[in-house]
């Protein structure tokens, strides 16, 4: 195929592609759009995990270059990352989040191509209400040259105009979107059964990574505050740093017995629809893929309110939606569902009705794919 036929270039830079919401994103738009466009992925700390989410038909090419770990702006990680950008001279720079803030000031000067920067939120260090003032200005500063800053929640989008201070007319909100026919799909029974789940258990499940940000502590603490008469059994589905501590925290409230560490599952579906409720505890969040995931296969949510939870629940949900100070509200919202399997069942519905509606894969990656034509074909 000559050069001029070839589907226009998108270099994505993360600063990991491990397995995680942004990474995952990718992989479902890319999966969608194959064909259409050839992609680079550069992780900078060379974690390219999360490519086993990939199609192997789609036309994608992963990227290394020596990284330098610093407070601030590195000139030696902008020298490499302005000879990346000259070696492939991509159509479109497309960066994700604070980890990848340095290939917008890399791309300034003469910029490459043009470029466009997706946050996805904060890590433990930062919050909506409590925003870094470095972190800040530096997004201020090196963003404002993007064509455009793309947010998934509406709470993100008020933060960059309001504290970043971007113009809003470079801002656009596009929410993430899932396969929901994927997450309707009846649990594997084998894997249901290899994780000591019978029939007659009621299950609090979570999907998450084990990372303090998930603050799954708290959801340990949820769960053992239930009544005696909600004899329940946690399902937590996910990996990292965090396991032991939560297995140390498990034994310590003496609900270890009652406590399923899974693992990280490649294909969260399996177990979703063994749930009877969706749990989401974590400190901060925008909109998260595994709530989505929940609300597909047909979950009640009770979750810490983080992101865009309210909005993205069904109206009857959200006042299952509670102050992350406020566990004892959390513990009450939790047992009135284990307690009411009529309840679970209209939220469930309402929830599955209203991702179909407003969150579905297709209207997402039309999102992006206008996104990705208009300036690409500058």
């Amino acid at each position: 195929m000559a050069e001029a036929e070839r589907p226009n270039h998108l270099l994505h830079v993360f600063s990991t592609f491990a397995v995680g919401g942004p990474q995952t994103r990718f992989t479902s738009i890319a999966n969608a759009l194959d064909g259409r466009y050839r992609h680079s992925v550069l992780a900078m700390d060379g974690n390219h995990a999360a490519k086993v989410g990939l199609d192997p038909r789609v036309d994608c090419k992963f990227e290394a270059m020596p990284v330098v770990k610093s407070g601030g702006i590195s000139l030696a990680n902008l020298r490499n990352a302005r000879h990346v950008l000259r070696r492939l001279r991509p159509n479109l720079l497309c960066s994700y989040n604070w980890g990848a803030i340095e290939w917008s000031l890399a791309n300034w000067v003469s910029p490459v191509c043009p470029q466009i920067h997706i946050e996805d939120g904060f890590g433990p260090d930062e919050s909506p209400d409590r925003q870094q003032w470095r972190r800040a200005t530096m997004r201020r500063l090196f963003l404002s040259r993007c064509v455009h800053v793309i947010v998934p929640s509406r709470v993100l989008y008020n933060v960059a105009i309001e504290k970043w201070r971007l113009a809003e007319s470079r801002m656009l909100y596009i929410p993430n979107g899932i396969d929901c026919e994927r997450f309707a799909m009846a649990p594997d029974a084998a894997l249901v059964s290899q994780l000591g789940i019978s029939e007659s258990d009621l299950i609090v499940g979570t999907v998450a990574a084990l990372r303090p940000e998930k603050n799954l502590l708290r959801l340990l603490r949820v769960f053992a505050g239930l009544p005696p008469e909600r004899p329940a059994k946690l399902v937590i589905v996910g990996d990292g740093p965090e396991r032991a501590r939560l297995e140390n925290e498990a034994a310590r409230l003496a609900v270890a017995h009652r406590v399923v560490f899974a693992g990280a599952l490649a294909a969260p579906e399996r177990i979703l629809g063994r749930f009877d409720v969706f749990a989401l505890s974590s400190d901060t969040e925008q909109m998260p893929n595994s709530v989505l995931e929940a609300m597909a296969a047909g979950l009640p949510v009770v979750a810490t309110d983080v992101g865009d939870l309210e909005r993205m629940l069904a109206s009857d949900n959200a006042s299952f939606v509670f102050p992350t100070r406020n566990e004892a509200e959390m513990v009450q919202g939790l047992a009135l569902l284990l307690g009411d399997a009529s309840l679970r069942e209209q939220l469930g519905n309402q929830n599955r009705k209203k991702v179909r509606a407003e969150y579905s894969l297709a209207t997402m990656v039309s999102r992006y794919d206008e996104v990705f034509e208009a300036l690409t074909s500058r």
